[in-house]
């Protein structure tokens, strides 16, 4: 009875930043890399989770404001590069009685107790989030606008009508405020990406997770790809990216369109989890060629589901030119299959 992705749609914003109750599954993706005055480089991410537990032809009043018809679920991590340290938490919540939610109007914000984005005025959003020993209040202003990847914002993953999601990025967000580390407070400033995703269901039966990469480039540019990976050990041809220009133009890449070579791998002594460490990102038709590696090898989230998130390094070059640039990596279904999480 949800509703699905099933092809290209019109948004508006902030509206379409906010909640869309009537699919399943929607999350909120705050990633970025961040300097403290005293240089001390800092990669974090803060991640809003919705689940609708009642669908729309089963939703009726109901008279308690504990009531809920959606769980949220929220992740903060920060990795601290120079001490080779990630910590991370997990909150879960309904979505009742103000203990956590979404709106898109009038203006956008989402929250999970005292962990929250606001936007406060058309291009800036405040983000405020608390764990033990680390602190973050940033400010993320979006001097480009939202993109949106895929089809117009249409990102299939698979060839089954509804398997496919809709998809919003605000990928450079120019980023400043404070990190409180141990009771210390400092400045920091760099740039934040923001992915905004909801669907029903995404992944095809034999896909089993994605390598999903978000690169800040140095001269202004951006790139956004990522590898759908099968039961059988090859790729899936529904892998696709977007290039973002630093005017703010896009170009959408299928599978054939860039290449990505693994040249590390990193065993979680966590989970058991053998995950890819190294990486080069080709896209020929750019003149792309970029390579990747992790800032802190232990990046893993070992919480509801078992991923590795983390902040890493790009160097390479564009055309011949020296090109470096910083940005995150999501890994997914290494421990074990996101078919079963």
């Amino acid at each position: 009875d949800f509703q699905r992705a099933e092809g290209p749609r019109d948004f508006s914003f902030p509206l379409d930043h906010g909640p869309h109750p009537d699919f399943q599954t929607e999350w909120w993706y705050y990633t970025g890399n961040l300097r403290t005055e005293d240089g001390r480089p800092l990669g974090y991410q803060l991640t809003f989770f919705r689940r609708a537990i009642v669908s729309p032809a089963e939703r009726a009043p109901r008279a308690s404001t504990w009531a809920t018809e959606q769980v949220y679920m929220a992740h903060f991590a920060v990795s601290e590069i120079d001490r080779n340290q990630f910590r991370y938490s997990e909150r879960l919540e309904r979505g009742a009685a103000g203990l956590a939610g979404a709106r898109g109007e009038p203006l956008y914000s989402v929250w999970l107790a005292d962990w929250s984005v606001e936007q406060v005025s058309t291009n800036q959003y405040h983000l405020q989030a608390a764990q033990e020993g680390v602190t973050l209040d940033l400010w993320l202003n979006d001097y480009q606008g939202p993109v949106l990847p895929g089809e117009q914002g249409y990102s299939a993953k698979g060839p089954e009508p509804g398997n496919a999601s809709y998809y919003v990025s605000q990928p450079r967000l120019e980023t400043s405020g404070t990190v409180t580390l141990e009771g210390q407070s400092q400045r920091v400033d760099g740039l934040s990406w923001m992915d905004h995703e909801f669907s029903t269901s995404a992944l095809a039966p034999d896909q089993v997770g994605w390598d999903w990469f978000a690169l800040q480039l140095e001269d202004g540019s951006a790139l956004m790809v990522y590898t759908l990976r099968r039961s059988d050990g090859h790729l899936d041809p529904y892998s696709q990216g977007t290039v973002i220009y630093a005017d703010g133009r896009t170009r959408r890449l299928t599978q054939g369109d860039f290449q990505v070579e693994v040249t590390r791998q990193w065993r979680s002594p966590h989970s058991g989890g053998v995950y890819p460490a190294g990486w080069v990102v080709q896209v020929p038709s750019e003149g792309l060629t970029l390579r990747i590696r992790p800032r802190v090898a232990d990046q893993e989230l070992n919480a509801s589901f078992i991923y590795w998130e983390g902040a890493v390094s790009v160097e390479g070059s564009r055309d011949g030119v020296a090109l470096g640039g910083a940005g995150y990596v999501e890994l997914t279904g290494y421990a074990p299959s996101m078919q079963g999480q």
